[in-house]
């Protein structure tokens, strides 16, 4: 696809991944409507420290206001869909947030998406509707089970993109991302935990680790997007992006100690742990139909991206708490 003054929107741009799709996007000449949820303060997320906030246009709204939706969407030729909520544990405090942002607020965008006849939706998945792994590695057939209220939301927006795919032929494809890291993360996610901790000079606090991640660094997941939205032969798929290779919480969070070259010690605190039947134990991809379909491969490492991670993280430290536990 010629991005050149292509008209496309992204949903969730103020968050991690969404703000480094927005920047890349713009890289490609698109002319970007980043959509942020808006807030009292005006503020628009990560996209308020990009250099490129002044070459998209900002629309703040709210996924769960269907008018705010379609305003958003009005002109838009592609749509990438990533407004989430997205914290795990949160989602067992307030079940209902996340039915309504990650349910409803999807099916605001298919709904627009049908009426106002866009060319591609990218709608985004995550690797937790999978449960933990009944067999690996982990291809697109696998059963979905929903081990949290989280997951269960994010079940139910795919079913959503698969329907309106099938019922009223909108041009879906769905992205399901295994575990992204990189520059920007919140410390909801397991990596910037252990790393700013590691950098505070605390022992790295977790909850359970023996379960097994698939972890790919953020260029990678961003890299799938835009062919996913640009390979004719995706549309009415479903695709993993994953880097084939697990880890476990415990090795990672030895690796990152390393890499950083602070000795700490690991501790599992209780509070950290998620419910027992609602742990994903295990998780890894076949990459195989992104391979196929997309002609796509994680082009940075694990150890590259967390070198990266690492120091962006020693520049930013101060936008963390790194001894409180955040949810």
């Amino acid at each position: 696809m010629n991005w050149n003054g292509k008209r496309v929107l992204v949903t969730g741009a103020g968050g991690f991944i969404g703000s480094h799709l927005a920047e890349q996007l713009v890289r490609l000449g698109a002319t970007l409507t980043a959509m942020v949820h808006y807030n009292a303060q005006g503020t628009w997320g990560w996209l308020d420290h990009s250099p490129l906030r002044t070459e998209m246009q900002v629309a703040a709204g709210d996924l769960c206001d269907r008018d705010s939706v379609r305003a958003a969407m009005q002109g838009a030729e592609v749509v990438f869909h990533l407004g989430a909520l997205i914290a795990i544990p949160y989602s067992y405090q307030a079940p209902v947030s996340y039915v309504h942002t990650n349910v409803e607020g999807t099916l605001n965008i298919l709904q627009a998406g049908r009426e106002l006849g866009v060319e591609r939706i990218v709608h985004t998945s995550t690797s937790e509707v999978y449960g933990t792994a009944r067999y690996v590695p982990i291809n697109e057939a696998h059963p979905l089970q929903g081990q949290s209220p989280y997951s269960a939301s994010k079940i139910g927006a795919d079913k959503l993109a698969e329907a309106f795919s099938l019922s009223f032929g909108v041009p879906v494809v769905t992205v399901r991302p295994f575990n992204t890291f990189g520059p920007r993360q919140s410390a909801r996610a397991v990596i910037p935990t252990i790393i700013t901790q590691c950098l505070a000079g605390q022992s790295v606090r977790l909850g359970n680790l023996t379960p097994t991640r698939d972890l790919n660094y953020v260029s990678n997941t961003v890299d799938g997007f835009v062919l996913a939205a640009s390979t004719p032969e995706a549309l009415g798929k479903t695709i993993n992006l994953g880097s084939g290779r697990e880890i476990s919480i415990g090795d990672l969070a030895e690796l990152i100690i390393r890499l950083v070259g602070q000795p700490v010690e690991i501790v599992s605190e209780q509070e950290r742990l998620r419910p027992e039947n609602s742990e994903v134990e295990r998780l890894l991809a076949d990459p195989g139909l992104a391979h196929q379909v997309l002609h796509w491969e994680p082009k940075v490492s694990l150890e590259e991206g967390l070198a990266t991670t690492i120091e962006w993280i020693k520049q930013n430290l101060e936008k963390y708490r790194p001894g409180v536990y955040t949810v």
